[in-house]
């Protein structure tokens, strides 16, 4: 009995004798470390790396830029499911423990004793924050106190929901996401607040090993952890037997969603973040920013929309090129015939974002035969509308083919049929009598989704276009921008045919040599000689002989007709006669770069380069009356706590006179703006701030432009671009333009509140192909953007102003009609140019002969 007591007392001993050491060891650490450390109290003033974020004005999301992907989140607004996951996986007595753990170490120590490897840290919740926060991931005992040391200061500091909320909002959940917010729409592509019990518990099993544990790229371990979460919440009691059992049965639904916009405006994104960097420098991709764009989305996603949509149908006319790709489908298993196939509405479709990684596709509960032809798309990412699929098997009556998610989609016949296979840009094969004649197993090809004749959604067969497309509008009023998509997929191409492409205008060039005419005296009822003519200089190799597109000639045509039946040779005439250097003088007026134009005859028929953004600016002067207003696509710029660091000007219109007085009215207010762009940051960049008004005087005489409106209303009502009556609108106005060999079509038109342009062409120049003119190939996409974008907006037309008079003038020669001629239409002229009194002899009865229905040429 003796011999146990003092057994007894000598373990009791050695046990306080430890406890006593373990106690010295951590309070000379304290003392040892403690001021060596950073104040855990830093953690109070702590910043988060928050991407730039791009908006519309309305304020939908079109781009995000950073490393990081984060979205701080409030502790408040993490729900308490997550919260018991999250401790059930990390550190379950975490509302318990002064911020160290000594269970949790003890197990560590005996860990690493037993099997002489770190097995497990013992780290708590507040120790990895003092390590992500202030420490190095180095496994040494050092750190290991240091973080000890540090979980205790932040203990006394801070509560736990704030020691939380900073943890959640830091740690890395792979793919780029950082903290857990971000991770749910990561991987679910909702808020965490939406998310199930199944999919907190698989974020939650995240951190310990972002990779291993990954859902897309280990789904079978990231299974093994979230169930193990599970247990543990059911052990703790926080959950349900029966939503245990329900989680547990869950199947791992993880999909890379990557940062999807709410509206794709991927160009116009990437030119508000390069217009913030020049301001603002790096900072941008880590402090909050938020861009406000001017773009509009109900707009955006017309432009969008109708040019892939245009693009799809100059391809489908062109013919088929055949299959993206062929993969060897020997050894690839039957699809089975019971397995359901999805249409084109109930698709679980990628995203078109350049950063989404192809292989990041979660195949788990996919059925073996079907998940094996998946995997042979990886690497093949969504492209625009265009899916990528793999033809699994040939029917007679359709096509059944595989997605990179692992659902079967149908093609039909119907849906195929326009396949004739492509020979050159002029000529197409046979059509196919069958889904034999087009496609076979092992096929790699696009699907994009559409609706057939009785409303169903159903897939198409596509190809990546070959030609391109840019489409512009902008705010004649004041010059924003308020829909651009420089290209089918930006993920495809960044290059932003809007702003770069400068290409040939062609006749859609018209109108501004047009408008010097008249500026120089040429009225809408002058005559000028459609005939043949011949350039002889010493310079050409041989004599200029332009045509006209048709090779047929009116002969004696007033300039208005010459207009809207896009005539050549009179436009060479009416700026042969007007001149090379009044007419470019005129056109400085409207804003055109008229210093990469060649001074010579060709410029009438469009020989100027110019962007589809350029070409909307000056249109613009056309449809605000004779004012020339900058493009612009950024309203604000804004730090991560709303101060606005830039603002665009506001845009004020006046005559010259006016002008002068406003600006003496209203100084700029530069030092206001200037304050707001810096807020406790000695490094940060001081923008230029902008005037709060910019003052936009007249340009081009108001009764030339409302001349040239009249004129080009008549391009839509009876020339070149009747198809836009479709719309049913009287105040449209515009012109088709194409250049030699069919290189570029364009349409440039515009109402009173939006001036909008199509073009479309190859990016390296080559022939559209016969027929391929502005009519055919650019209007229909500028007629579908339209038809949405004008849904909201009333007709309207430009005000007549003074000095413009109406006159009945014989058509035959463009001289004011005597009273009783029978033949007479009325013309619209400056005061100053009303033509003399017809003196021919009066023509007989009858009335003016039947119009020649125009061709679509330009």
């Amino acid at each position: 009995m003796l011999l146990k007591k003092t057994w007894f007392r000598l373990l009791l001993a050695l046990i306080l004798l430890g406890a006593s050491g373990v106690t010295l060891v951590m309070t000379a650490s304290f003392l040892y470390l403690g001021p060596q450390l950073p104040p855990a109290a830093q953690l109070r003033e702590v910043t988060f790396q928050i991407p730039l974020r791009v908006y519309s004005r309305d304020g939908d999301l079109i781009g995000e830029y950073g490393e990081q992907r984060r979205t701080p989140i409030a502790y408040e607004d993490i729900p308490k499911t997550f919260v018991d996951a999250i401790t059930s996986a990390e550190d379950e007595r975490f509302f318990r423990h002064n911020g160290v753990d000594l269970k949790g170490l003890t197990r560590a120590a005996t860990e690493l004793v037993r099997y002489r490897e770190i097995r497990s840290g013992g780290s708590t919740i507040t120790m990895q924050v003092a390590r992500n926060f202030f420490l190095s991931l180095d496994q040494t005992f050092l750190r290991k106190f240091n973080e000890i040391v540090l979980a205790l200061q932040i203990e006394n500091v801070l509560a736990k929901e704030e020691i939380l909320e900073l943890y959640v909002n830091k740690i890395y959940l792979g793919h780029r996401a950082y903290g857990i917010e971000a991770a749910a729409r990561v991987y679910y592509g909702k808020p965490l607040a939406e998310l199930d019990l199944a999919q907190m518990a698989m974020i939650a099993g995240l951190p310990k090993a972002p990779s291993a544990y990954n859902p897309l790229s280990n789904p079978q371990r990231a299974m093994i952890r979230r169930n193990w979460i599970l247990d543990r919440m059911l052990e703790r009691g926080v959950i349900t037997e029966e939503e245990h059992a329900t989680a547990r049965n869950a199947n791992i639904t993880a999909r890379y969603h990557g940062s999807r916009p709410q509206v794709e405006g991927s160009y116009i994104a990437e030119m508000a973040r390069q217009d913030a960097l020049l301001r603002f420098g790096p900072r941008i991709y880590t402090d909050g920013f938020r861009i406000v764009t001017t773009l509009d989305s109900t707009m955006q996603k017309a432009a969008v929309s109708s040019l892939r949509h245009s693009l799809h149908a100059y391809d489908e006319r062109h013919g088929w090129r055949g299959a993206e790709a062929r993969i060897e489908v020997s050894g690839l298993p039957t699809l089975p015939s019971a397995i359901s196939e999805v249409d084109a509405d109930a698709a679980d479709i990628g995203s078109d974002s350049a950063d989404e990684p192809p292989q990041a596709v979660n195949l788990a509960g996919i059925p073996t035969s079907v998940a094996e032809w998946a995997r042979t798309l990886r690497g093949y990412r969504r492209i625009g509308d265009l899916e990528p699929a793999v033809v699994a098997e040939v029917l007679d009556d359709k096509v059944r083919l595989v997605l990179p998610v692992g659902q079967v989609a149908s093609l039909p016949w119907a849906q195929m049929q326009w396949a004739r296979p492509y020979i050159n840009a002029n000529a197409v094969g046979n059509a196919p009598q069958k889904p034999a004649d087009v496609l076979r197993p092992g096929d790699v090809v696009r699907l994009r989704p559409v609706q057939d004749d009785d409303g169903q959604n159903v897939w198409r067969l596509a190809q990546l276009p070959a030609a391109q497309a840019a489409l512009v509008a902008v705010d004649p009023d004041t010059g924003a921008i308020r829909a651009l998509q420089g290209g089918y997929s930006f993920a495809q191409s960044n290059y932003n045919r809007a702003l770069q492409a400068e290409r040939q205008a062609g006749s859609a060039f018209k109108p501004f040599v047009y408008a010097a005419g008249i500026e120089h005296g040429i009225t809408a009822a002058t005559l000028i000689n459609d005939a043949p003519i011949v350039f002889q200089d010493n310079q050409l190799e041989a004599a200029w002989r332009p045509t006209g597109a048709s090779n047929r000639f009116y002969g004696p045509t007033r300039v208005r007709e010459a207009l809207y039946r896009s005539l050549n040779l009179v436009s060479i005439r009416l700026l042969q006669q007007v001149g090379i250097g009044n007419t470019m003088a005129s056109l400085n007026e409207f804003g055109l770069p008229t210093r990469r134009f060649a001074r010579d005859l060709s410029l009438a028929l469009g020989s100027a380069t110019l962007t589809p953004l350029e070409m909307a600016s000056a249109y613009a002067v056309f449809a605000n009356g004779g004012y020339q207003v900058p493009p612009w696509f950024i309203e604000t710029i804004e730090n991560d706590d709303g101060d606005v660091l830039w603002q665009a000007p506001r845009v004020q219109r006046c005559d010259a006179d006016a002008c002068e007085v406003a600006h003496e009215r209203l100084p700029l207010d530069r030092e206001a703006l200037a304050d707001n762009a810096i807020a406790d940051d000695d490094d940060a960049v001081v923008p230029d701030a902008p005037p709060l008004v910019t003052w936009r005087p007249r340009t081009v005489d108001a009764r030339t432009i409302w001349l040239m409106d009249s004129i080009m209303k008549d391009v839509v009502q009876r020339g070149t671009a009747t198809r836009a009556r479709a719309l049913n609108r009287s105040d449209l106005a515009g012109k088709t333009g194409s250049t030699n060999e069919h290189l570029d079509a364009w349409f440039a038109g515009y109402a009173p509140g939006l001036a909008a342009i199509a073009w479309v062409g190859f990016d390296s120049p080559a022939t559209l192909g016969s027929g391929e003119y502005g009519g055919r190939a650019a209007l229909p996409m500028w007629i579908d953007f339209m038809a949405e974008a004008l849904v909201e907006v009333p007709e309207r037309s430009l005000p007549q102003p003074p000095g413009i008079v109406s006159a009945r003038i014989n058509p035959e020669n463009g001289r004011r009609a005597r009273p009783g001629a029978t033949n007479a239409i009325f013309e619209y002229f400056r005061e100053e140019d009303l033509p003399d009194m017809d003196d021919s002899p009066a023509m007989g009865s009858g009335e003016e002969g039947e119009q020649i229905a125009p061709e679509e040429l330009f």
